[in-house]
């Protein structure tokens, strides 16, 4: 396919999923907007997880380092009989005018940016927040990451919130209207999508996001906790069903449809349509009961991940929640990311699987790209880097023209 066929199929919204060969550190440094990352390696371990139909059409590319004939072979070899290159590589890519986009999952971190610059999510500063703290003012601090990169390394007072739980639990950790509710990650996109989905929802309190995160926090001289175990409590009664109704409501207004188990058996059915199935609870949540067919992936993460966890842009997703607010959430973000998401009603009632599921053994470290955001001993010239990508990604999609991506 040429650069412009690929172009074409994305501003319609044909399937395709649009691969790059090479390793992830090369792949960070320049890549189409839509483009998934997977090494020749690692596709016999994660092509049939990340791609769920064998008739998808699969357009590959590198940059001259000799690795699409192979990677052709591997993808034909387990059944997938649409696989094409992507005419000229990367450089065809280039030299047609288009831009590339730099780090990893970009699309997301892009969107983000869009987020805050159309709606205008209030932040605060490191220093503001650390003034905050050391006069012990009443705030909650909400670390929207996964809970190992919270435990890793968090901000002081900082209570673990991953970011689909945020609605759901944010009244637990903050039950006064009153308090000031700021929400962190490592960088950028998961405090602006975290502190603007509890705008969405309504929450009666002030909520403002950490700006730069604990990126911010380390340039401005502060010191991060590390080994920290607080985590969001579980919340039942009248304060989960407000966070239902709140969660479901932002869903409306984003458009997200929703389906019983007889509608995901339709769509199912459909060979057409790639369809992923996610479970978007905590990891142990999932692994002590969910439905057959749905992989585990936290909601934040799926957001910021997007990529990574359904690279077949135009494809169907499906979310499923025992409790409904984080799916509502979840899929009110992919829905303004551009995706045909629906969030399962119900379903929880039958028989359930139990375990952490069958993915793919995580990736090693080789080839991989160090993130400025992540561990504690990051250079700062490599995090201020880092925050200047950031700042320049709205420009970047503007000239990019293919991302469909609206704000509610």
């Amino acid at each position: 396919m040429t650069p412009a066929e690929v172009r074409h199929a994305l501003l319609t919204r044909a399937e395709i999923a649009l691969f790059d060969l090479r390793d992830e550190h090369s792949f960070a440094q320049g890549h189409p907007l839509f483009a998934a990352q997977i090494p020749l390696d690692r596709i016999a371990v994660e092509a049939e997880a990340r791609l769920p139909r064998k008739d998808v059409a699969v357009i590959l590319y590198d940059d001259g380092e000799g690795l699409v004939d192979a990677a052709i072979a591997a993808f034909r070899a387990l059944g997938y009989d649409r696989v094409a290159t992507l005419e000229g590589g990367l450089d065809g890519w280039r030299r047609a005018g288009y831009e590339l986009f730099q780090d990893v999952n970009s699309y997301s971190k892009a969107f983000g940016e869009l987020v805050e610059h159309r709606r205008r999510t209030p932040s605060l500063s490191a220093d503001d927040v650390a003034a905050l703290i050391e006069e012990k003012a009443d705030i909650a601090i909400l670390d929207a990451r996964r809970f190992e990169e919270y435990a890793t390394m968090s901000i002081p007072t900082g209570t673990s919130t991953p970011g689909a739980e945020l609605v759901l639990r944010a009244g637990g950790v903050a039950p006064d209207p009153d308090t000031l509710i700021i929400v962190n990650c490592a960088g950028r996109t998961r405090s602006i999508i975290g502190a603007q989905s509890l705008v969405n929802a309504g929450l009666p309190n002030r909520v403002a996001a950490l700006r730069n995160g604990t990126i911010g926090w380390t340039l401005a001289g502060h010191a991060l906790d590390t080994g920290q175990q607080r985590r969001a409590p579980e919340v039942a009664g009248e304060a989960a069903a407000q966070a239902c109704a709140r969660a479901r409501d932002v869903a409306y207004r984003a458009g997200v449809k929703r389906l019983d188990r007889g509608g995901l058996a339709w769509l199912a059915t459909d060979a057409s349509r790639t369809l992923y199935c996610f479970d978007v609870r905590l990891p142990e949540v999932y692994a002590a009961g969910h439905l057959a067919g749905f992989r585990n992936a936290q909601g934040g993460q799926l957001v910021q991940e997007t990529d990574h966890f359904a690279p077949v842009r135009g494809a169907r997703i499906v979310l499923a929640d025992d409790l409904g607010p984080r799916a509502d959430m979840t899929a009110s973000w992919l829905a303004q990311l551009g995706w045909e998401v629906y969030v399962l009603d119900g379903g929880f009632d039958g028989p359930l699987e139990t375990g952490p599921g069958n993915d793919p053994p995580p990736r090693g470290r080789a080839g991989r790209y160090k993130r400025p955001y992540e561990g504690t001993d990051n250079q700062a010239a490599a995090m201020q880097a880092y925050l200047d990508w950031e700042y320049g990604l709205v420009a970047q999609l503007a000239r990019d023209g293919t991302h469909g991506f609206f704000v509610i």
